[in-house]
């Protein structure tokens, strides 16, 4: 494996702002070491309420930092300053929502006896250290639905993020020590992946979350699986979004544009796929390639001049085999012109592809059923979205989709409450709501018999 150079490079100039060195050996040590012994005594000893005031005043402090949060982010990875800020009080929102709901979904649950004298019931505990492996995208949104749930059930987090984020993630553990977190509740670490394979098997590490690409996701998964860890797998999405009915097309335009450029288009759940009926794919087509390109004169960077060239050998790809692409002009480093994808055929590449960028592939279908054919012809299955203006269709699409999440008529409507997670190549587990803060925890069996 390859070791990680961590250092934050603003998308927009190109500009190497500042680097940061990796962690030595002796450094992950003292880490793992802390987040061990803020386990067995913090973690175990404190009550779910005062785990959850902790993360009730990391939230706080997530909304009295918003702004120089949101300029970090901004020049780490490109992102627009007013999603920057949103995403800070959307993560402020998940730690809120533990903080409020932890004691709740954590409480003893009994359980009826079919027969015999005495009780029964299930007591949840922690795991104990949990490693999380974070990706660049969403830097604040993606820690807060792992740690939140995490540190108010006792777990203590040991943290690698991505390696173009070593100032948030730094930011991250700056909050977590000011709102009164033990030492070793919330530990970063700028690790090398090899470090990361020896944490994985480390016998004091209890499990790990995952967020990023499937090559990433089937390493990690391969090392865990060898030393028997828990494994929670968030990775990519090729998300369909079908559209078969309107009463306004204009306004399921305008969703469809949300759908794919928010983030600039990198995002796992985005919708990239538009699966159009027969009658109204040519006037679709027409208005939401002219929106989208039309997106084009105010568009951010991409996180990366790589990540600009991985979509641009995607785009060349489907055009080379046979695709027409529309594009709102030429790519300039990392910002890269929106465009629409048609004519991509089931034999290309690219049909089989996320692509990570503001680029949608449309495809035009004569029936639900060759809808629902499409929408699950891909590897992945993370989220989707249906757009009908008949109920009945759009419940049996919603039971037919391959994919964790569905959202009928309506986009960008995540929250902290709503579980959030894939199935197929897009991963496995949950996190966000009740279901986030039940994957790393021991639900332990008390039968008292008298």
């Amino acid at each position: 494996m390859t070791a990680s150079t961590y250092a934050v490079t603003d998308p927009a100039t190109g500009e190497v702002v500042r680097e940061y060195p990796t962690a030595t050996d002796a450094e992950i040590e003292a880490a793992l070491a802390a987040a061990t012994g803020a386990s067995r005594a913090w973690g175990r000893r404190t009550t779910v309420a005062e785990r959850a005031g902790v993360v009730r005043r990391v939230a706080q402090l997530h909304r009295e930092r918003k702004q120089e949060l949101a300029a970090i982010i901004v020049r780490e990875m490109g992102k627009p300053l007013d999603q920057a800020e949103d995403e800070v009080e959307f993560s402020a929102a998940i730690y809120e929502f533990y903080a409020d709901n932890a004691e709740s979904l954590l409480a003893d649950e009994p359980i009826e006896l079919l027969q015999g004298e005495g009780s029964a019931v299930i007591r949840r505990s922690p795991y104990g250290v949990l490693l999380g492996i974070m990706p660049w995208n969403f830097p604040y949104y993606q820690v807060a639905r792992f740690a939140g749930p995490n540190v108010c059930v006792g777990n203590t987090i040991v943290l690698k993020h991505a390696p173009q984020c070593p100032e948030s993630a730094a930011a991250i553990q700056r909050i977590f020590d000011d709102a009164g977190a033990p030492d070793g509740t919330y530990v970063n670490v700028y690790a090398t992946n090899d470090q990361v394979a020896s944490l994985i098997a480390d016998p004091r590490v209890a499990g790990v979350s995952l967020t990023g690409s499937e090559r990433a996701g089937a390493a990690v998964a391969e090392i865990a699986g060898r030393h028997l860890k828990k494994v929670v797998l968030e990775l990519g999405g090729a998300d369909p979004f079908i559209l078969l009915s309107t009463d306004d097309l204009d306004a399921t335009v305008e969703q469809a544009v949300a759908a794919r450029l928010d983030n600039t288009g990198q995002a796992c759940n985005a919708a990239k796929r538009f699966i159009v009926a027969e009658d109204l794919y040519d006037p679709f087509v027409e208005r939401f390639t002219a929106a989208v390109k039309a997106a084009g004169k105010a568009i951010s960077p991409l996180s990366s001049v790589a990540a600009a060239d991985r979509l641009q050998q995607q785009v060349d790809t489907a055009v080379a085999q046979g695709a027409r692409l529309e594009s709102a002009g030429e790519r300039d480093g990392a910002f890269f012109p929106p465009g629409v994808l048609t004519g991509v055929a089931k034999e290309s590449d690219t049909y089989y592809e996320e692509l990570f960028g503001p680029v949608a592939m449309v495809f035009k279908v004569s029936s639900e059923e060759e809808a629902l054919e499409l929408a699950n012809d891909t590897p992945f299955g993370l989220g989707s979205y249906v757009f009908t203006t008949d109920p009945e269709q759009a419940a049996r699409l919603a039971d037919g989709i391959e994919a964790g999440m569905v959202f009928v008529n309506g986009v960008l409507a995540d929250s902290a409450e709503l579980p959030f997670g894939g199935v197929k190549r897009s991963g496995f587990g949950r996190e966000l709501g009740r279901y986030g803060i039940e994957e790393f925890v021991n639900k332990k069996l008390i039968r008292t018999i008298a």
